[in-house]
């Protein structure tokens, strides 16, 4: 695989021109990327930041033919003082790690990963928006880039990382969630992938949620699909119910993605004095729950204000004072740099 550089001009007049105030999701290539790939033996080495810019793959590559690929998503926050911070970047490598592994993937180890991330976040630094202003979006890939014909594992497989500045998905105030409860449609099954942040797993679900959204809804919440009536995951995060004291979450199970912001939420549920538990959730449950919010890279921690299943519409509490701000605003915290990290969860970067 080669790399073409990008006009270096365009990038520095982009830069020059940007908003941070209006910032969205829209597609902003920054300055370099991260590649590397596999030897032979399946141990990585030689990774380089090169300028950013499309590749080359070939047409023979397993990823292209059989889908053999897995994406991460982590962010660069930058703090009051202007330093930049990744929030838990291992738990994404080790994320990876599982992820290859199911689908006979060489990957990077931890340490690499990490230090990746490190050397494009710092290449990409002017690229951080502005402490509240928004984050840098990193995205890791794995993916088979190797040649194969027949239905196979590839020889060689490629890891790459690019960035791209977006917007806060949740800014605490007034983005509340309205869910469509698929009754019907599952995203993952037992023995599948969901459990893996698979390149597979998102494309079969597009043109449900395009359905709710066309409808009034933000996003659609999926059941498993053996009963069709315990909560599993929206289509792109996590999500948990309040009820009193008790947080809860569905268990991953192989059907369900383990997120690392889920991962830290249910600690800091704990920490907090709230019972917080892993458990099987029925739909009737779910539509008893107090609060509802969703978890993840992208969504932060997002509340939901209604569900509808099988054209039952029930609302739940959001704004101030509920558990959700509260978990909100500790996590928000601790990743924009306005709270002491004392559990080891931030990387900082020096330059």
């Amino acid at each position: 695989m080669a790399t073409l550089a990008t006009n270096g001009d365009e990038s520095e007049e982009r830069h020059a021109t940007m908003d941070w105030e209006q910032l969205s999701y829209a597609v902003i290539p920054t300055d370099y990327m991260y590649v590397m790939k596999s030897n032979p033996d399946g141990t990585f080495s030689d990774g380089a930041l090169v300028p950013f810019g499309t590749i080359e793959i070939n047409p023979h590559s397993s990823v292209l033919n059989y889908g053999q690929g897995l994406f991460e998503g982590m962010k660069a926050y930058r703090t009051p003082t202007g330093e930049v911070q990744i929030f838990r970047p291992e738990e994404n490598a080790i994320r990876m790690q599982m992820g290859a592994e199911r689908l006979l993937m060489a990957s990077p180890t931890v340490d690499q990963y990490v230090d990746a991330v490190k050397q494009v976040v710092r290449a990409n630094m002017r690229w951080v928006p502005p402490h509240g202003k928004g984050t840098l979006y990193i995205r890791p890939l794995l993916f088979g880039s190797g040649s194969v014909m027949g239905i196979a594992p590839a020889p060689q497989t490629t890891f790459l990382i690019f960035t791209n500045p977006i917007a806060n998905a949740y800014k605490g105030t007034s983005t509340s969630l309205s869910l469509l409860v698929h009754h019907s449609l599952p995203r993952a099954f037992p023995g599948g992938t969901g459990g893996i942040k698979n390149i597979s797993n998102y494309s079969p679900v597009f043109q449900v949620v395009k359905e709710a959204k066309a409808k009034g809804f933000s996003d659609v919440l999926f059941l498993d699909a053996v009963e069709h009536k315990y909560v599993e995951e929206v289509s792109s995060c996590n999500v948990f119910i309040v009820k009193g004291d008790k947080i809860s979450t569905s268990p991953t199970a192989g059907t369900i993605l383990p997120g690392v912001t889920r991962k830290s939420i249910l600690q800091l549920a704990l920490e907090l004095g709230y019972q917080a538990e892993e458990i099987r959730i029925s739909v009737d449950e779910f539509l008893e729950a107090d609060e509802v919010f969703c978890t993840g890279t992208a969504v932060g921690i997002s509340d939901v204000c209604s569900a509808t299943y099988m054209d039952k519409k029930v609302e739940f509490k959001t704004g101030e004072n509920t558990v959700t701000r509260k978990l909100f605003e500790t996590i928000r915290g601790i990743q924009n740099g306005l709270t002491e990290d004392n559990r080891g969860w931030l990387a900082a970067m020096h330059t």
